[in-house]
């Protein structure tokens, strides 16, 4: 491989989009509507990836991740993430330029004098299992009393419930993965049951990537919102979700240091590029699995090299004798990551075999009275940094902001250079 001057997240391509063909195959033999979740890949250019599978439909984390992909033509978006009043600009901007535009409710007070001007979509969330957020199953008559304040209001259009099993993460292998599928389908069966009425009807709205990639059916369902699905990651490979042939992108690490006597190697890539995420492998506690690189990727998994510790920009890997007496200082190692939306994120954007940068979503200047407030107040130039902007301190981050002003903006995250380039001036 070219030596690299920093750590860079490669992309493959193929690998993709294999993985959305066979995602968006799955939800037509099923008969479910198809809105990928774009919180993973965060990028314009990948989500044209869908847009040419003739996907129009997506869903997405946040009110500026909405308004990203609003800015690149998707006209129907899910905010999959609980809604509350201090989002009340960023929506009604959103419901002006989108045809589209839901949200999410997991608390009843969330709307308490809201109000929009343009018709908004709301789900109502319902917690199947993960305790994360969202309503309890068994909580009828607090669901009952909002699907019916919600259906009274001309402002919302009440589309059903939605769901996301996060404990399908917990989950090892197929037919755990199903128990937890079948489980929650069908608490939502049943509650949508008790809450429908001959002149409301609500669909129902799941959306994790272990059921969706190992299941054909999904009886009651209406539309599934899968993410990680399009890189998939070594948590995948643990569920038994994907093969390790799936998995679309690694982490390429320059070496830094070589420690024979210890049987390590240290690598420029830390928690600020992997993230804090890690998993059990053979008994050992990992963030990252070596691959064998190719020319224009990577291939087979190397289990004896492990990223088993990380600072701030250090790695450190324990590896064979062998590969550490072979490597210098400069020579890249790949890893596949423990969780893929969280290395992107990190990272912000990706290399292609063939050379190219792709870039994500940019990252806003903190913080902002809210995304619609800048955008319209000062516009877009003013308050992003591209592509990525570094966050603040902790003390400067909460520190109290008076309305109408905004923060100044860190030290940008740079893109990684070329191959073999250096890193251009911000």
């Amino acid at each position: 491989m070219t030596a690299i001057a920093c750590p860079e997240l490669r992309l493959d391509e193929s690998r993709a989009r294999a993985n959305l063909q066979r995602m968006r195959d799955r939800a037509a033999a099923a008969g479910v509507r198809f809105r990928p979740h774009f919180k993973t890949h965060q990028s314009h250019a990948v989500g044209r990836w869908f847009r040419e599978q003739g996907i129009g439909a997506i869903t997405v984390s946040s009110a500026a991740m909405a308004h990203y992909f609003a800015d690149d033509g998707w006209q129907d978006i899910t905010i999959a993430f609980p809604y509350h009043p201090g989002m009340h600009a960023d929506v009604e901007a959103l419901a002006a330029r989108c045809r589209v535009v839901g949200i999410t409710l997991a608390d009843s007070a969330a709307l308490d004098g809201v109000r929009f001007t343009r018709p908004v979509d709301a789900w109502v969330k319902v917690d199947v299992g993960s305790a994360r957020t969202g309503f309890p199953a068994d909580a009828v008559d607090e669901l009952q009393a909002l699907v019916d304040a919600l259906s009274g209001r001309g402002d919302l259009r009440l589309r059903g419930l939605l769901a996301h099993a996060g404990h399908s993460y917990g989950a090892r292998g197929r037919t755990q993965v199903a128990q937890v599928h079948e489980s929650s389908l069908a608490l939502l069966r049943r509650l949508r049951d008790s809450l429908q009425t001959g002149e409301r009807t609500l669909e129902i709205s799941i959306g994790d990537t272990p059921t969706c990639s190992t299941q054909s059916e999904f009886p009651g369902a209406a539309e599934i919102r899968p993410g990680n699905f399009i890189f998939y990651d070594l948590t995948q490979w643990q569920i038994g979700a994907c093969s390790l042939e799936d998995i679309a992108v690694a982490m390429a690490c320059p070496v830094v240091s070589r420690h024979p006597a210890r049987g390590q190697l240290v690598v420029h890539g830390g928690a600020v590029h992997f993230s804090r995420d890690a998993m059990e492998f053979e008994g050992e506690r990992i963030f990252g699995l070596g691959v064998a690189a190719e020319d224009r990727g990577w291939g087979e998994l190397l289990p004896d090299v492990r990223l088993v510790a990380l600072s701030q920009e250090h790695g450190i890997v324990q590896a064979p004798a062998e590969l550490i007496e072979a490597v210098r200082p400069g020579d890249p190692l790949l890893f596949l990551p423990v969780h893929s939306c969280l290395t992107a994120d990190a990272m912000g954007a990706y290399r292609l075999g063939t050379g190219e940068l792709v870039e994500m979503k940019p990252r806003l200047v903190w913080p902002g009275p809210s995304m619609a407030m800048q955008r319209n107040a000062i516009g877009p130039a003013a308050v992003e940094v591209r592509p990525r902007s570094a966050r603040p301190p902790a003390a400067r981050r909460h520190a109290a902001r008076q309305p109408g002003t905004r923060a100044r903006p860190c030290a940008p995250r740079l893109p990684f250079p070329a191959p073999g380039g250096s890193v251009p001036a911000p």
